[in-house]
């Protein structure tokens, strides 16, 4: 996990993510090559009613801290939640979800190789 600035948006919305027990809790700095925000954080719950519990959580710790108005997206199916801070979204997703989608490879920005286009 990305290390983050101590009393940051990005460090509580991971330290709350940790408390409440997500899961595989991925960071993608984007300061720099995106303008949708600083942080991308990806993680998955064990269920619908976790990924939910851990989106409507997250949100009201972002609040209490000032950090601004917080966007939830996908409740209340909760198959796949975004989360906007601002400077900090989040997607919470179940595993399965997670996996179909597979974000953290849209978001490598070269970091990962290609997938084999075939021989032209």
């Amino acid at each position: 996990m990305a290390d983050a600035e101590p009393g940051s948006l990005h460090a509580l919305v991971l330290e709350q993510l940790d408390e409440d027990q997500a899961q595989e809790i991925v960071s993608i700095p984007l300061e720099g090559r995106s303008s949708i925000a600083d942080h991308l954080i990806i993680a998955s719950g064990r269920s619908t009613r976790q990924v939910a519990s851990i989106a409507q959580k997250l949100s009201e710790k972002i609040k209490q801290a000032g950090h601004g108005p917080v966007r939830l997206e996908g409740l209340p199916a909760a198959d796949w939640v975004l989360v906007d801070a601002g400077d900090v979204v989040v997607h919470l997703f179940r595993p399965e979800v997670r996996s179909f989608y597979n974000l953290e490879r849209m978001w490598a920005f070269g970091e990962a190789p290609p997938a084999a286009a075939g021989n032209a």
